[in-house]
């Protein structure tokens, strides 16, 4: 029995890879599929209302439970009515586990079968998070989609060590199932494994056998290179059921969203759109644009000429964009925070390749695959501290850990 309200509708599969669209239907409306997903680590888009964030063309927006756990508390959301009440948020979300900034964040972790216990980033005081506290955490957070609480190990460990990991992270998964109990609440499952094709394959194979109402690939975009991660998910998504959601967690590379599209991902998250629009970081069609460089200060041109964003469809110039950036003033951060989002929500196929949604046999993905379409090497950024396990936050140093 999947969860009410909840479901993945496939409109088109793609006859050249395995790309396809679809919709998502939650309890807080539908969203189209491929998406890309902003991260609102503690309920909010750096500098960006729950509006603007829309009108980009996002559809969910994601939460992280150790950082709402921590700030405000999960007792005090579900108080003020769940989370998209609290954030004033017209839409769909999902929470991440929090198992990735346990393991990127927390100082002196011990992890056991029970669960992991790990001092707080911010006080240095003790918590306890199991399987079924952060379940508990989640279903009073009260997203539309919750992840399981897995094991993010890092890379890279030997074969030994990633399957005892793995091993737990299956184990953690059926305990999350058993204590998730919130029937409006979809829970999405988490493939771990690493870099090992048979734990991937395994993993994968007994996380479907599960009825989840969706599946996840985790662990990737934490140091490994750039092949072993396109290895990752080819390793994991062929075994995830095809009726159901597929979503490959802390990635926002174009090269990544393209792969992982071509292979039958839906669903993708990243700090990495706004963290470099908060460094004057600019994702257009030929390449990044780095608005800091002093080649814009009498630059009259928007970012980019034929993008449909609010900073380049009221012409707001490069030359005053780098002034507000070179100022710290946040109405620039806001402009490229917005800019970079829109050009990963609302990408037009027909210009050089970022972002698509499949309408035809003939898809950008499948272009990309064929080496017909090539990306600008400026594209080609690794995602950072994109999260692979629980979804990414932001740890620079500007941030506090959070986006």
């Amino acid at each position: 029995m999947g969860a009410q309200g909840f479901g993945l509708e496939i409109l088109h599969k793609d006859a050249h890879c395995q790309a396809r669209t679809g919709i998502l239907h939650t309890n807080h409306g539908d969203v189209k599929l491929p998406m890309f997903m902003p991260v609102g680590t503690l309920m909010t888009v750096k500098y960006l209302s729950p509006e603007e964030v829309k009108a980009c063309g996002s559809g969910v927006i994601l939460a992280n439970t150790y950082h709402v756990s921590l700030r405000p508390g999960a007792d005090l959301v579900e108080k003020m009515g769940g989370v998209q009440k609290f954030m004033h948020y017209d839409g769909p979300m999902l929470t991440d586990s929090g198992g990735f900034q346990v393991w990127s964040l927390a100082k002196n972790k011990g992890i056991t079968e029970e669960g992991i216990t790990f001092k707080s980033h911010l006080d240095g005081s003790t918590l306890h998070f199991t399987p079924e506290s952060v379940m508990d955490l989640e279903q009073k957070i009260g997203a539309d989609i919750a992840m399981c609480f897995d094991e993010c190990a890092p890379y890279p460990v030997t074969h030994e060590y990633m399957e005892q990991s793995m091993e737990r992270t299956l184990r953690w998964a059926k305990r999350c199932l058993k204590a998730h109990t919130r029937q409006d609440q979809a829970l999405f499952g988490i493939v771990q494994g690493g870099a090992f094709e048979d734990l991937r394959n395994r993993c994968a194979q007994e996380l479907a056998s599960l009825p989840f109402d969706g599946y996840s690939i985790g662990g990737t975009s934490i140091g490994e290179p750039r092949e072993v991660e396109y290895q990752m998910v080819s390793y994991a998504v062929k075994y995830l059921p095809w009726e159901k959601p597929r979503y490959l967690m802390g990635v926002g590379s174009i090269d990544m969203i393209l792969d992982g599209i071509m292979k039958g991902v839906d669903m993708f998250d990243c700090v990495l759109p706004t963290r470099l629009g908060r460094h004057g970081a600019l994702m257009t069609s030929h390449g990044r644009l780095n608005i800091k460089s002093a080649r814009y200060i009498e630059d009259t041109r928007p970012i980019e000429e034929g993008c449909d964003c609010y900073a380049c469809k009221n012409n707001f110039s490069r030359a005053y964009i780098h002034h507000l950036i070179k100022c710290d003033e946040g109405f620039g951060l806001r402009l490229c925070s917005i800019h970079n989002i829109l050009r990963l929500e609302n990408y037009d196929a027909s210009n050089e390749s970022t972002y698509y949604y499949t309408t035809n046999d003939v898809t950008l993905a499948t272009g990309y695959a064929s080496g017909k379409i090539t990306l600008n090497p400026e594209y080609i950024t690794s995602s950072g501290t994109s999260g692979g396990s629980s979804s990414s936050t932001d740890s620079s140093s500007d941030d506090s850990s959070s986006d």
